[in-house]
């Protein structure tokens, strides 16, 4: 159960070409923007993610919880180094001829492998500083054969959370565990993102996938934890429609900050930490106090099944000072993430905004052996330069020399 795929194949693309088949591919990053939002949001926010960028950054999305992130799901790429060698991480499927078909049938790769390093877990989520992606191996699972989607209010975070950590603790199989804030919800509806109103208030939403009655067990236990935890309503459905609306005021809540915009230069800053499951309570309440502290329009939401929190902040890129406020915030929020023996990002990467971080985050020997695997495969930093982490000027300034003459000619 596996398929080959280019870069820029789009992974819900991808879902409807092999969803006939019983099978779909599960690491689900946002989604397109759905059609009621089309008209408040930017074209350049309209194009789903593609699966070379989802390797690129080692993506997750909601359903990290059960399934878990990329580099769970890839089992061999095709790269392109900087002097462009060309390797395949794995052993790549062979076409043999089968004379019981009379046809020329490809192999699927083996499920496990203990030959050599690991290169795909190191490719995947290099953004492209190491080599260049040219074709992807994906593992496939299997459709459930029941699904649910359950939405459940609280009082508060702090509330939230704590039922959260109850329904891990049971060891309850939920497919994904979700949080939004009221200020989130609020969006939600003023932004039209779906047919429902919704409660303005602490919100998490469920999905649960198995057997039908494996999928109404796992609901009871859930509605029994929540109710222990003071949840104010909860509403579940089994109906296909109904799940899709349901789930999309999840899927929508980017969309919704984006169409919030009313003002020219306004911008939505988002933000990526994550943390130990049993800190995740106490990232959240702080977080949310320096947001209502911040003195602009902000929202928190996150996988809260696997401790990957976010805000979204709307800020005005005219005003300096602004800015200056959201950098003070994101600078704190991640600095309290790792003092908890969290990281700095759970899923977006580390791009040029957080190469600080990670130094904080994994300390000097530890960046500085990336920096070595980095000059061994891009000793001219030709691949994404500035990314990730910078080198020194004397490294710049004498990197021809490091560059054997023999690959050079290759070039």
């Amino acid at each position: 159960m596996d398929v080959v795929v280019q870069p820029s194949v789009p992974w819900m693309e991808l879902n409807e070409q092999i969803k006939e088949h019983g099978l779909f591919f599960p690491v689900d990053p946002g989604p397109t923007v759905s059609l009621p939002l089309a008209a408040a949001t930017d074209k350049a926010y309209k194009s789903q993610a593609q699966i070379g960028g989802m390797v690129g950054t080692g993506c997750s999305g909601t359903n990290a919880v059960r399934y878990g992130t990329m580099k769970d799901w890839v089992m061999n790429l095709t790269v392109v180094l900087a002097d462009g060698t060309v390797i395949k991480t794995r052993r790549r499927p062979r076409s043999v001829w089968s004379h019981c078909l009379q046809q020329s049938v490809t192999l699927t790769q083996t499920r496990k492998s203990s030959a050599g390093y690991n290169l795909n877990g190191l490719f995947v989520g290099s953004e492209g500083t190491l080599g260049l992606v040219t074709e992807i191996t994906l593992k496939l699972a299997v459709i459930p054969q029941e699904t649910s989607v359950a939405v459940v209010t609280f009082p508060s975070i702090r509330h939230a959370a704590a039922a959260a950590s109850s329904i891990m603790r049971a060891g309850i199989p939920i497919a994904a565990m979700e949080i939004m804030d009221d200020v989130q919800m609020r969006v939600i509806n003023q932004a039209g993102a779906t047919s429902k109103q919704w409660q303005e208030v602490p919100t998490m939403f469920f999905k649960f996938a198995g057997t039908r009655a494996g999928v109404q067990d796992n609901i009871q236990l859930v509605r029994a934890i929540s109710n222990r935890n003071q949840s104010q309503a909860f509403e579940f459905t089994l109906d296909g429609m109904e799940k899709e609306d349901l789930w999309q005021a999840r899927k929508n809540s980017l969309w919704s900050m984006l169409a919030m915009r009313n003002e020219e230069g306004q911008q939505i800053w988002g933000t990526d930490v994550a943390v130990p499951f049993s800190r995740l309570p106490d990232l959240i309440e702080t977080s949310k106090r320096d947001l209502d502290a911040l003195g602009l329009f902000a929202s928190a939401l996150g996988h809260i099944g696997d401790g990957n929190f976010h805000t979204s902040i709307c800020w005005q890129t005219k005003d300096p000072k602004d800015r200056e406020k959201v950098e003070k915030f994101v600078h704190t929020m991640v600095n309290n993430a790792i003092d908890m023996e969290g990281t700095c990002t759970g899923e977006h990467g580390i791009g040029i905004g957080k190469k600080g971080a990670l130094l904080d985050e994994l300390g000097l020997e530890t960046v500085d052996t990336m920096k070595t695997i980095k000059a061994a495969l891009d000793p001219c930093l030709l691949l994404n330069p500035g990314k990730i982490f910078d080198f020194d000027h004397a490294y710049q300034e004498g990197r021809d020399l490091a560059f054997p003459k023999d690959r050079m000619k290759r070039l």
